[in-house]
């Protein structure tokens, strides 16, 4: 099929949402969201939907998608309400809700298979309607990690490829329906390594950001093996890419060693730059245009102690784009910055919020913050620091408070990983405010 007609469709759409999208009022950041849902999200979150990692032996061994109750008046508050078990283990990992956020579609990083959700049926109890088991064929490209909504559309970014299962890679667009449309490779000239990891739109500047990790190999190794070795650590991104939404067309490549993974970009109206953290160094990176126009990414603080390699993992940025929640995977921390002035991030609070963390998300009014605790399974910790779960902490502004704790492993689930918000309200897409 050819993308000619589909590329044209979005860009229309692009330029009739990007003006909504920059003037809407948004509040938190739920974490990996695509700026064409924000308006979407209002009021008080009833359900957390968890992408879990299945483990062999352990329940029913599968993946599978994890539903709690959060809604602090609800009877059955920081509980299990529903799970949906897939059937299979394959690396699960990270999810993406449609434009309309009537469906929620998840990945796995080793099988690459794509599972498509109903979430807005019945939203305490999504169901699995679609499996699409041909992406590595369809597209050439394995490990679907980023799942970003484009106008009747979604943008799959990918970790590797299925001819060496190396770094190379690109993203792949899909109909809302499941139809594959297109492949679009990742640069690897003018300065391009062709690695890939997180997809952030800016609608109302006509851009995207990708950030780059790394390929199957190595993230299907385990962590301790793969540290000792000299020639894989040397197979991880160190570029993030500049592209032109409308036209999906790269126009500039930035040098950002060390594996740049999650990419925010302000909510605030009226501003253009974006954050991002280098997971090997440390490093907090700003995407800004300089006093000429252009744009550049230049590190501008630090996370932690760099030689610890604490391994800064999933971020979340407040509402006002003044302060960015960072975890932290081998501390174990979670991390709060004052970015009021994006060019000097500096650390105002910090919290051990268990032996390892990994995903961060702030709930639809920003007074409490979820976090979740697997990053790969062959990467997460062994024996008493293997924790799974998520937890539920109330911000004051000042300090984090544990408001409760879904332990993963003595509930059999597995391991928690991605996290994504639901309301009951959540009829055709609107979720209304309480």
């Amino acid at each position: 099929m050819h993308p000619g007609p589909f590329l044209r469709a979005i860009a229309l759409a692009a330029v009739a949402v990007g003006a909504t999208v920059g003037s809407a009022p948004v509040l938190a950041d739920e974490t990996c969201n695509s700026p064409y849902i924000t308006n979407l999200i209002k009021g008080q979150e009833d359900f957390l939907y968890v992408w879990t990692l299945g483990v062999a032996g352990m329940g029913d061994g599968s993946d599978k998608l994890v539903t709690l109750d959060v809604n602090p008046a609800s009877k059955k508050f920081g509980q299990v309400v529903a799970q949906m078990s897939v059937g299979a283990r394959g690396e699960a990992h990270h999810a993406g809700f449609t434009d309309d956020r009537r469906f929620l579609w998840a990945g796995g990083l080793d099988d690459s298979k794509i599972y498509v959700f109903d979430i807005h049926s019945d939203p305490g109890k999504p169901k699995l309607v679609t499996t699409i088991g041909d992406f590595a064929a369809r597209s050439g490209l394995v490990g679907p990690h980023t799942f970003h909504a484009l106008p009747g559309r979604m943008l799959i970014g990918a970790l590797s490829n299925a001819k060496d299962k190396g770094g190379a890679t690109g993203m792949a667009l899909y109909s809302n329906k499941g139809v594959f449309i297109s492949k679009v490779d990742m640069p690897t000239s003018k300065g391009g390594d062709g690695y890939g990891y997180d997809i952030a739109f800016n609608p109302a500047r006509n851009v995207m950001l990708t950030s780059s990790f790394t390929g199957h190999k190595n993230y299907m190794t385990d962590l301790g093996a793969l540290m000792k070795d000299a020639g894989a650590m040397k197979q991880f991104g160190s570029t993030m890419v500049l592209w032109n939404l409308k036209s999906l067309q790269p126009e500039k490549v930035f040098s950002v060693p060390g594996a740049p993974l999650e990419i925010r970009w302000s909510l605030k109206g009226g501003d253009d730059w974006a954050i991002t953290a280098s997971a090997l160094t440390s490093q907090l990176w700003l995407v800004k245009k300089d006093a000429r126009g252009d744009w550049q990414a230049r590190a501008v603080g630090a996370i932690g102690d760099a030689a610890k390699i604490p391994l800064p993992v999933d971020m979340s940025i407040t509402a006002d784009s003044r302060g960015l929640w960072v975890n932290t995977f081998m501390d174990g921390t979670t991390r709060y910055f004052d970015i009021s002035n994006p060019e000097a991030p500096k650390q105002t609070y910090a919290k051990k919020t268990g032996a390892q963390v990994n995903m961060i998300s702030q709930s639809w009014d920003g007074k409490r913050v979820y976090v979740s605790s697997s990053l790969l399974a062959k990467w997460d910790k062994k024996g008493i620091d293997d924790e799974q779960f998520v937890k539920l902490f109330a911000w004051n502004g000042k300090e984090l408070t544990e408001t409760f704790k879904v332990d993963f492993y003595k509930l059999k689930l597995g391991r928690a990983h991605h996290m994504k918000l639901g309301a009951k309200a959540a009829q055709g897409g609107a979720i209304a405010a309480r």
